[in-house]
């Protein structure tokens, strides 16, 4: 298949990593569970910090600090030795889209505990879009079924054991530093 006829994920790697190779996936108890039972495996998340220490920034979105333990960790997916998802084969997600994680299933929208961010598109390769394209369009994707993954997303977030604890109370960041 020529690169202009592949689906637009396959054009995005085609010209830089994708989602699936740079980002740490997030995994609720729920997530977890899923791919637990579709794959029978137990192996594939670990308790880690973030990469990128900007991620505990979350004074926008207070729940979201529920998904860090006392020690500044979240479940996030294991990548492989390339630093791609474990669950990335040559084709995309070898998972079905009702097991993904649900940060996977909205991509590329941003959200928060409030809902989704207005504006998607930045956060996929639009200009590799054909003229006339929308991004949710053909990425099927649909705001509403996206905000039923949002709302699941964050009851999800909430059945962690962790209580939500701002990095600064942990001494990630000092109380001064905070307005």
């Amino acid at each position: 298949m020529d690169t202009a006829d592949a689906p637009l994920c396959a054009r995005c790697n085609s010209v830089q990593k994708t989602c699936c190779q740079v980002r740490e996936i997030y995994t609720t108890p729920g997530d977890a569970a899923r791919i637990a039972a579709f794959t029978g495996r137990d192996d594939f998340v670990r308790m880690a910090p973030p990469d990128d220490p900007d991620y505990l920034d979350q004074e926008d979105d207070p729940e979201w600090y529920r998904v860090f333990d006392g020690e500044g960790r979240r479940r996030v997916l294991t990548r492989k030795g390339n630093g791609d998802c474990t669950f990335l084969g040559e084709r995309g997600c070898t998972l079905p889209g009702d097991v993904r994680p649900l940060t996977c299933r909205m991509y590329p929208f941003g959200y928060s505990a409030v809902g989704l961010e207005p504006d998607a598109e930045h956060m996929c390769p639009t200009p590799l879009l054909r003229p006339g394209q929308a991004l949710l369009r053909v990425l099927d994707m649909h705001e509403a079924e996206a905000e039923g993954w949002r709302a699941q997303l964050y009851l999800e977030i909430c059945s962690e054991p962790n209580p939500p604890v701002a990095p600064w109370a942990r001494g990630g960041v000092s109380e001064e530093a905070v307005p």
